[in-house]
């Protein structure tokens, strides 16, 4: 059995060079860029109608997606609440298992609502906070 394996094995060679990648440096430096405002890359990038693809998805850029974040009565309840119960943030974190800085983010806006760790803080302060909507 072991000189069958050797006989299958005597024709597979290992390769120990080792492989180094890098970058390629463009061509001619600084002048390829100069060439009137053309595009780089030598192919056209451009639509049947003709307008260029690159400034349709640069169009695209200045409107980002933005998630929706803490509203003002959720951030201005949880801050009442907890000053209500005497609690900083830090010892309503420790309470909640999490980051104190979750709780900042919360009371700054910053945060991403989620509805568990909401139904969590309301729990713990005994009291009702707004919800964001689904």
């Amino acid at each position: 059995c072991k000189q069958s394996t050797d006989k299958n094995m005597s024709h597979i060679a290992q390769d120990w060079e080792p492989v180094v990648l890098r970058k390629n440096k463009p061509a001619g430096g600084a002048a390829a860029g100069a060439a009137g405002g053309a595009p780089k890359g030598g192919t056209s990038k451009q639509t049947t109608t003709g307008v260029d693809i690159r400034k349709l998805e640069a169009d695209d850029d200045d409107a980002p997606m933005r998630l929706p974040t803490v509203s003002q009565d959720l951030r201005v309840a949880i801050a009442q609440a907890r000053q209500a119960k005497g609690m900083s943030q830090k010892d309503l974190a420790a309470k909640l298992m999490i980051p104190a800085k979750t709780i900042q983010e919360y009371e700054a806006g910053k945060a991403i609502p989620n509805n568990a760790l909401i139904a969590k803080i309301e729990r713990n302060l005994g009291c009702k906070l707004p919800r964001n909507s689904k």
